[in-house]
């Protein structure tokens, strides 16, 4: 499979499994390989198809009696924060974004690890050991970064790499129309920072100083509380069977 022409890629569809989001649903996924020099131009095409990256892995759900997880992508132009995001703002002026290539650290596994350990101790990333960890981030063909955010210590405006405490951290691709959120996590008792609001906030802000259109949130899924974070982000289209469609909550 990895020796797939990529200019014609070979599509696979998984075997259906437990749901992750909705009790009693089984899911089934349809997958491609990002592979080559063309992997950037395909996962731009596939994202823009409801798709989401994993390592090299384009993905999209292919469930045959649930069409519950809808691709979501916030309209980075016409964005303007509500007040309570402005408050998140002002909350978290205090931190330093920095943006590097796609190279995990051990202090960003302590953190994702605090993070699996508080908020998803029975999901499928439970288990994740380093080195998966390092795979997640290096394994990819595409203009993948991450971000890192710290908390600002006196002096830290002189200095290349801020050395403030890392408590936040997210894995990027760029692409041609905007950015793709592939995974955040971040320091679970920094409750009243809602720093996952924070994070997809500051993805808006870098969307737009570049000019592009769109953030990537990947999916929402109806009736999953755990998503229901992602409709406050307007305006945003959803990918529907007619294309993209702005989306009125």
């Amino acid at each position: 499979m990895m020796n797939q022409n990529v200019n014609s890629p070979q599509f696979f569809l998984t075997a259906p499994s437990p749901c992750p989001y909705l009790e009693g649903e089984s899911e089934r996924k349809v997958f491609t390989h990002l592979v080559g020099a063309k992997a950037p131009a395909l996962n731009d095409l596939l994202t823009q198809g409801g798709f989401r990256r994993s390592q090299n892995i384009a993905y999209r759900p292919a469930c045959e009696a649930c069409r519950a997880c809808v691709s979501v992508r916030i309209l980075a132009s016409e964005f303007q924060p509500t007040r309570s995001m402005r408050r998140n703002l002002a909350a978290n002026a205090d931190l330093v974004a920095t943006e590097y290539h796609a190279e995990p650290s051990s202090e960003q596994y302590k953190l994702f690890r605090r993070y699996l350990d508080d908020r998803h101790q029975h999901g499928g990333m439970a288990d994740m050991s380093i080195g998966d960890y390092a795979m997640m981030v290096e394994d990819s063909h595409v203009d993948t970064k991450i971000i890192e955010y710290r908390i600002k210590t006196e002096g830290d405006g002189l200095l290349e790499v801020p050395a403030g405490e890392l408590i936040g951290v997210a894995l990027t691709d760029y692409m041609g129309d905007g950015l793709s959120m592939v995974y955040s996590f971040y320091k679970p008792e920094e409750t009243a920072r809602s720093l996952g609001t924070y994070m997809i906030l500051d993805h808006i802000a870098r969307t737009q100083a570049l000019g592009l259109p769109h953030v990537y949130l990947g999916y929402w899924v109806n009736g999953s509380r755990k998503m229901e974070y992602k409709t406050r982000f307007q305006p945003q289209e959803h990918l529907m069977a007619q294309g993209w469609q702005r989306y009125a909550p």
